[in-house]
């Protein structure tokens, strides 16, 4: 089959692989349709983790399922599937307990499990044209049949969900003001998860005028770093007070102010002073033990300078983790069925598998817009 394969840092190439097979009756295979490249894939194809050459990346998939284990029950061939960037077992003491993105089975010795990303266990990426899917009855969604909804059912995946996951770690209620640290599109799908969820008002901070402007049209309050201390801003704009909660949707590789060099504690330490007193901050962008690219020595082992002063005497609280998306997408996906919810806004191109080469040097270089990227391996549809 073909896929996308790592080959050193800024180095992705679309070649023939082994294609996977059933090696557990509990197993589905997966024709891929849709797959959608993620933030965090930037991370490894920066070179900024221990991602070794030969990872098929991709862990946002959505397909049609080719052929069933002898002991799945719930799941035919031909159903459309679209699956958690999490591998998960569903019987884990974790995974009961609804924290499927800590499973405790699928990836021994680590808790959590995914597609196609360094250290997250043994599973080949979706960014290709067939997928084995663990645990298939408990790790597949069903979608209605057809082609309707495809790129707002890809973001099931892992945007949609983890956007919305970081205002359930903060805790978002309705009439609240929410700030959102980074307008990519985990913090674009915050800004709206918020939205849903009746924030009276969400701040929506980053330096790109295309992400910005994208805020803008879902009724979100930019906010360009660039022109000020975000913090300051959002205070003017909230009576002086700040707001009641906050998300960071941007992680370890923060930009200054001047986005001239990276402050991997930056954000952290800004919604500390965003979010009022007794407020509280939902963490969903990634941080790593371990960053080969960091600034300092201390970044590089995942040891960041945070306020932590600053937040005990504000009496602030924090949720942090990567999301369960179980928890979550089926509610989504329902969502989207009724039309209420739309997240394929954020999707600004559609490409064959074949130019993920190119798709991944634009969307890392934020440039031409390209501000989330869907790949359709067998199609050839224009960008």
């Amino acid at each position: 089959m073909r896929a996308v394969v790592y080959e050193e840092p800024f180095s992705v190439v679309v070649k023939d692989v082994q294609d996977p097979g059933i090696q557990h009756p509990n197993d589905v295979l997966v024709r891929v349709t849709s797959t959608a490249i993620c933030g965090s894939d930037l991370h490894m194809y920066e070179g900024r983790t221990a991602a070794e050459s030969g990872i098929v990346f991709g862990h946002e998939n959505l397909g049609i399922v080719e052929e069933v284990g002898s002991g799945v029950t719930s799941l035919s061939k031909g159903d459309r599937v679209v699956m958690p960037f999490n591998v998960a077992c569903g019987f884990c003491k974790n995974c009961l307990a609804g924290r499927t993105g800590f499973c405790l089975t699928v990836n021994p010795g680590f808790a959590g499990g995914a597609y196609g990303y360094v250290a997250m266990g043994p599973y080949k990426g979706g960014q290709a044209e067939l997928l084995r899917v663990p645990y298939a009855d408990f790790n597949c969604l069903k979608l209605p049949p057809g082609e309707e909804f495809e790129t707002d059912f890809v973001l099931l995946a892992d945007i949609f969900p983890t956007g919305y996951h970081g205002c359930e770690l903060a805790q978002v209620s309705p009439g609240e003001s929410v700030a959102v640290y980074g307008a990519g599109p985990v913090g674009l799908m915050a800004a709206y998860s918020a939205l849903l969820r009746g924030a009276a008002k969400v701040f929506s901070v980053d330096r790109v005028p295309e992400r910005l402007a994208k805020a803008a049209e879902i009724g979100a309050i930019p906010v360009d770093f660039t022109k000020g201390d975000p913090a300051a801003q959002i205070k003017e704009q909230t009576g002086g007070e700040g707001t009641d909660k906050g998300v960071d949707a941007v992680g370890y590789q923060a930009q200054s102010h001047d986005a001239s060099h990276e402050e991997p504690a930056i954000v952290l330490n800004e919604l500390v002073e965003t979010v009022r007193p007794t407020g509280m901050l939902g963490i969903p962008g990634l941080y790593v033990p371990a960053d080969p690219g960091g600034p300092d020595e201390h970044a590089k082992h995942g040891q960041l300078l945070v306020s932590i002063g600053r937040m005990f005497e504000k009496g602030q609280q924090m949720g942090t983790g990567q999301c369960n998306v179980k928890r979550y997408n089926r509610q989504l996906r329902d969502l989207i069925i009724a039309g209420r919810a739309k997240p394929s806004f954020v999707v600004s191109h559609e490409l064959p598998l074949e130019q993920a080469p190119l798709a991944y040097e634009k969307f890392d270089k934020r440039i031409e817009g390209y501000t989330k990227v869907v790949l359709h391996p067998g199609h050839a549809l224009a960008a």
